[in-house]
This record gives C-alpha cells, sequence and structure tokens, in this order.
C-alpha cells in the first residue's frame, strides 16, 4: 500500500435558519492501492476451466498437436485466430447474444494495436497464444521460434491477467521444432477440424456452407474474427448449433467435458476422422 497526501477540502452547502453555511472536513490521509492494468481484475472462470486446463496441461507435455476434442457429446469449439481487431467487439456481441463460448488465438503485435480487448474476450471466450508478428514459423531459427511464442505469451498474460496454455502456429505452419518449443513453454498446439476458408477468401455463403458441412462433436472450427463475411455468417452459424442441439464451447471447457484419449491423440488427424493432411489456413 502508499500513502497519498491530505484529500482536498469536500465543500458541502447546508440550508438551515434561513442561512447557508460551509462545513469543511478535517484533512486525513488515506491509504489506496497501488494502481494496476485494467487486465489484472480477476475473471470468473466458466464451469469445467479447472480440469480442462489441466488436462490441457498434461497433453502438452506430449508436445503433439490437437486437431479434435473427444467427439462425444454435444460440443464444439469455434476459434478465431488473428485478434484482436476492428471486428473484435462484434464477434463477442454475437457470442454473448447466443450465449456461447468460443477461443481467441491472438497476435502480440494486434494486441499493443488494440489495448483493452483481452479483459473483454474473457467473458465469453478462452485465449491462446498465435505468436508476437504472425511469421510463417518453419522459416525462422530455433531462437526465432521461440522468440516469437514467448513474446506473444508474455504479452498476453500480462494484458489479460490469465495464463496462456494454448498455441496455435499461423497458417497451421509446424515442424518438429515449433512442436518441441510449444512443448517447452508449456503450451499446447491447437489445428483444427474444419476450416471455414474464411481466410481463402470465402464469402458469408461459403463460410456457413464450410462450417456447417464439418461441424460434429468435438470439432475444431478455424475462423478468423477480422473478417466482415465470418461475423456475418456467425449470424446463421450461432443459431444453427442451437437447431442442431450443439454449442460451442471454449477449449479448455473442450477438454474438460469431451477430452481427446492420448491414443486418439496419437493417430494425429485420423483421430479425429479426418482422411487427409489439415488444410493450411491463416
Amino acid at each position: 500500500m502508499v500513502l497519498v497526501g491530505s484529500v482536498g477540502a469536500i465543500v458541502a452547502v447546508v440550508l438551515g435558519g434561513g442561512r447557508a453555511r460551509t462545513l469543511r472536513p478535517r484533512a486525513q490521509r488515506v491509504e489506496v492501492a497501488p494502481l494496476r492494468p485494467a487486465a489484472a481484475a480477476p475473471v470468473a472462470a466458466p464451469r469445467g476451466d479447472a480440469l480442462g486446463i489441466s488436462r490441457i496441461k498434461r497433453l502438452a507435455k506430449l508436445g503433439l498437436p490437437v486437431y479434435c476434442g473427444g467427439r462425444r457429446g454435444n460440443a464444439v469449439a469455434f476459434t478465431f485466430d488473428d485478434g484482436p481487431g476492428p471486428y473484435t467487439y462484434l464477434a463477442l456481441r454475437k457470442l454473448t447474444q447466443a450465449h456461447e463460448r468460443a477461443t481467441f488465438f491472438v497476435v502480440g503485435r494486434s494486441v499493443n494495436f488494440f489495448p483493452g480487448r483481452l479483459p473483454r474476450e474473457l467473458s465469453v471466450a478462452a485465449i491462446g497464444d498465435h505468436t508476437s508478428s504472425h511469421p510463417f514459423l518453419p522459416g525462422l531459427s530455433r531462437a526465432g521460434i521461440y522468440s516469437e511464442l514467448a513474446q506473444a505469451k508474455q504479452k498476453i498474460e500480462h494484458d489479460s491477467g490469465q495464463p496462456v496454455y494454448l498455441f496455435r502456429p499461423p497458417y497451421g505452419a509446424r515442424n518438429a521444432i515449433v512442436d518441441a518449443t510449444a512443448k517447452r513453454l508449456g503450451l499446447l498446439e491447437v489445428l483444427w477440424t474444419v476450416d471455414s476458408a474464411d481466410s481463402l477468401g470465402a464469402n458469408w455463403a461459403g463460410i456457413i456452407a464450410n462450417v456447417e458441412r464439418g461441424l460434429r462433436p468435438g470439432a475444431i472450427i478455424l475462423m478468423h474474427e477480422n473478417r466482415g463475411q465470418t461475423i456475418r455468417a456467425l449470424s446463421t452459424l450461432l443459431p444453427y448449433l442451437h437447431s442442431h442441439h450443439l454449442h460451442s464451447v471454449s477449449l479448455p471447457e473442450l477438454f474438460a467435458f469431451d477430452p481427446q484419449s492420448v491414443a486418439q491423440l496419437r493417430r494425429g488427424p485420423a483421430g479425429c476422422g479426418l482422411s487427409r493432411r489439415v488444410r493450411t489456413g491463416t
């Protein structure tokens, strides 16, 4: 705690006996807490997050990417890359109105451009590491890869006030060094089951068709919050979930209630019913 000097006089005008008189309270010393960034305010953890994070930590120690949940139940995971940005508040508004949750994989430099967005995202989402500057990671040195992940992790944790356990490589591009670096930092590498193709230029109708085609229990959906077509598609996709008895959860919630087994994880995309390499996103 720090001590602050005397508080300025507060003037109150009291009417009585037909005259106004001024009261000046005696100056006093007041204790105030040191200033902290707004992001440091605690955010209530959603149901299941503690269990989900525990499972995420355990899977991260294997150093293998995940493509889906356990494929049981009725949960899917909408994920949004490349933010925060000018459309972030619209994505958050639609998720909030639909009572759905998601995961945002954010870029460190974008956090600098849009300060204060991460605490808002925490109200409806988990937050993951999408590197500091969004490079093609396999083209970097080992030190460069580490710097990209570690700097973004540190920035996100500072601004959100929450630890980071999730990571998605830009473009889905990875190699053994990327995998090992994520493991070293305690990050679970998350790819996806379904690519909305919004980053490839799909319009809102195409995004809807791509996502609906792949919506199954445990699916992880790749989208990007900074595209107007994606925001427009959410107006159809979120009600579609309800009508098909599905709901979107954060990744910690997905791994709490519908976790991948280690055997499933070791099978890679095949463990999620994917017969070919997952298409690269951004």
